[in-house]
C-alpha cells in the first residue's frame, strides 16, 4: 500500500500521526506486525444542541466547505451523511498554485485542508451539516491543530460560500459559545467569506473508505464515522458517497 508521507505532523502521546501510519505500514508490509482497531476514538463526541436559525430552502443542490483536521476523516464523515451527493477533499483559503500537498503541509500558504460538500438542502440543511461539523468531525476548541496534527493547514474553519451561509455560521457559533457546549472553551473556528476550493490529489480521495486499516485512519477517524451513527441515526447512510463513484 503506498502511501503519501504526511509532512508537519507532531505525536501526541500514544496518538498515531500520519507520520507513525509510514513506519507502521513498513512493518506491516514485512509481516511484522498486526493492527488491532482500538474501540475508541482520539477526539470524544459532543452532543450539541440544533441550530436555532436553520432556514428552510426549496432548491435542489448547495455547497458547504468545512475544514476540521485532516481532510480523510472530514470527507468519510459527510460521505455517510444522507442528503449528501458528494464530498471531495481539497484546499480553501490560499492561491491556487500553493494547493498542492506538499506545499500547504508546510503550514504557510495559507490554507486548510477542507472538504467540499454537495448536498440537498431539502434532505439535510446547511445548519444540520453545521452541527455534525461541530459535534462529531472535530473538537472546534483546538486552534491551528487537531489531535495529533498541527498546523494553520489543520485549523476549524468555515468557508462559507455566500453571506447567508456566513450568516448562519456566525449565529450557531454563538449559540454554541452562549450555551457553553464545550465546557467554557472558546470555540475558535473561523468563518471565510470568498476563499476558493482546490480539490486535492487523487490518492487523497475516498481515504478513509480505502484505508480503513491504517493506524492513523482506525484510531483518529473511523470512530467518528461511528459518532455520526450514534448521535445522528437519522442522518446516517451506511452506504458512503464515493468520489472514485463519480458522486
Amino acid at each position: 500500500m503506498n502511501t503519501p508521507p504526511r509532512p508537519n505532523t507532531r505525536r501526541s502521546s500514544g496518538t498515531p500521526t500520519r507520520r507513525s501510519v509510514l513506519g507502521a505500514l513498513a512493518l506491516v508490509a514485512g509481516g511484522a506486525i498486526w493492527w488491532h482497531r482500538p474501540s475508541f476514538a482520539a477526539e470524544a463526541a459532543v452532543a450539541v444542541p440544533a441550530p436555532k436559525i436553520d432556514p428552510a430552502s426549496l432548491d435542489a443542490s448547495a455547497t458547504a466547505v468545512l475544514a476540521g483536521g485532516c481532510f480523510w476523516g472530514v470527507q468519510g464523515v459527510y460521505q455517510h451523511v444522507k442528503g449528501v451527493t458528494s464530498a471531495v477533499s481539497g484546499y480553501a483559503g490560499g492561491d491556487e498554485s500553493t494547493a498542492k500537498y506538499e506545499s500547504v503541509g508546510s503550514g504557510r500558504t495559507g490554507h486548510a485542508e477542507a472538504v467540499r460538500i454537495s448536498f440537498d438542502p431539502r434532505q439535510v440543511s446547511y445548519a444540520r451539516l453545521l452541527q455534525i461539523y461541530f459535534s462529531v468531525v472535530h473538537d472546534p476548541t483546538q486552534l491551528n491543530r487537531q489531535g495529533p496534527d498541527t498546523g494553520t493547514q489543520y485549523r476549524s474553519a468555515i468557508f462559507a460560500q455566500n453571506v447567508e451561509q456566513a450568516r448562519i455560521a456566525q449565529a450557531y457559533i454563538a449559540q454554541l459559545t452562549e450555551a457553553k457546549t464545550f465546557g467554557g472553551k472558546p470555540v475558535v473556528t473561523t468563518v471565510e467569506l470568498q476563499k476558493r476550493f482546490y480539490p486535492a490529489e487523487a490518492y487523497h480521495q475516498d481515504y478513509l473508505t480505502l484505508h480503513p486499516d491504517e493506524p492513523y485512519i482506525a484510531y483518529n477517524d473511523l470512530p467518528k464515522v461511528d459518532n455520526l451513527k450514534k448521535l445522528f441515526a437519522d442522518r446516517y447512510s451506511p452506504r458512503p458517497v464515493l468520489v472514485k463513484n463519480g458522486a
